[in-house]
């Protein structure tokens, strides 16, 4: 998988991992953390029994828990082991068929399942490896109860690693309650890499389509995550910019499962530029080649802010981050200034809409 040289949290992680101890991992995205998780897994499990179920990777979206799944089968391609994709929005019949059979590993989202677990078609009596990836976003989309009830039906005696871009309150509450005596890994302040080149950009809310497009017809963009703040604000801003001529598609709350699947593949692979989409892309997910980032809405919390523009700058690459800026956002900018440490600038901007986008 061309992987030659460890980033910072693989090279803390996997030595503390390896030999057997719990651990909480602050790490900012795009660090390597599926890596720092996925490698230990495998070292750890490769002599285990087949035909038991191992390992448990929770995650709280569908398109992480479907990349860290691909991710192993690309690192365990050679080991025998195998794994399933335990999330909402596909097929229940055959994730149950697969978890009945017990597989080597479950990586799952919290809802889908438990779900599962009502129907019992789970047995974690064999789990003696438990990632939570992206924790505190897991916190934010109230996703707490439900991990305590699945954390409460496993052995206690297992190994469990806690990753999370931020250590608060439930965080540390979290790991005091299920984690036993966890080494702790912080890996850098939680600010954007400096391979991201930022700009603000000051507009009034019904400037925002023709400056969005002045962007997009600039030939640097060559690919575009832009985020906006509703599902219906997503679907609005994708059809004027397909009726513009723009080649893109959107990721929202109520496309399908295979329509976002679909969405990002034709992205990753190049056959659209652009994706309209709101946070549910903004953490976790690895898509090489985003040369810009826009908030088309500016996020309202610091955290946010800092996972959509770490979609961009991937694995040593450099790229932009622009955020429409408008009077109502002004209490926002003042949050986020205080999480950067520094003061934002703003520039001017007005759009001249002279010509038809060309693509």
């Amino acid at each position: 998988m061309r992987y030659e040289t460890m980033t910072p949290v693989q090279a803390e992680v996997i030595p503390l991992a390896v030999a057997g101890n719990d651990v909480i991992v602050a790490s900012q995205t795009g660090t390597g953390k599926t890596a720092a998780f996925l490698i230990p897994l495998l070292e750890r499990l490769i002599d285990k029994e087949r035909g038991k179920t191992h390992a448990l990777v929770l995650t709280p979206t569908r398109e992480l828990a479907i990349q860290i799944d691909e991710n192993f089968a690309g690192m365990g391609y050679h080991s025998g082991m195998g794994s399933v994709c335990v999330v909402g929005g596909m097929p229940f019949a055959p994730q149950a068929e697969v978890l009945v059979e017990k597989t080597d590993v479950i990586i799952a989202t919290p809802g889908r399942l438990l779900d599962h677990m009502r129907f019992g078609n789970v047995d974690f009596g064999s789990i003696s490896y438990v990632v939570l990836d992206e924790a505190d976003r897991m916190f934010d989309m109230g996703f707490l109860p439900d991990l305590r009830r699945i954390l409460n039906h496993l052995p206690k005696e297992r190994q469990t690693l806690l990753f999370s871009a931020t250590i608060g309150k439930d965080v540390r509450r979290l790991s005091k309650d299920y984690l036993r005596n966890p080494m702790s890994v912080q890996i850098g302040r939680q600010v954007p890499v400096d391979a991201i080149e930022q700009r603000f950009l000051a507009v009034n809310q019904r400037s925002k389509l023709d400056l969005i497009m002045d962007i997009l017809d600039d030939r640097t963009v060559e690919s575009a995550l832009i985020f906006v703040a509703t599902k219906r604000g997503v679907q609005q801003l994708d059809r004027t910019l397909h009726k513009a001529g723009y080649y893109c598609d959107a990721i929202h709350g109520e496309r399908t499962q295979q329509e976002r699947v679909v969405a990002l593949e034709d992205f990753r692979r190049g056959d659209i530029d652009f994706l309209v989409a709101t946070d549910v892309v903004s953490r976790g997910l690895d898509i090489a080649n985003v040369s810009h980032v826009i908030n088309y809405d500016m996020p309202r919390d610091p955290d946010d802010y800092i996972h959509r523009v770490g979609r961009t700058a991937r694995a040593k690459r450099k790229g932009k981050a622009i955020t429409f800026v408008t009077p109502d956002d002004s209490d926002t900018v003042r949050k986020l200034e205080r999480a950067l440490g520094h003061k934002i600038k703003i520039q001017k901007q007005k759009s001249d809409r002279h010509k038809k986008p060309s693509r």
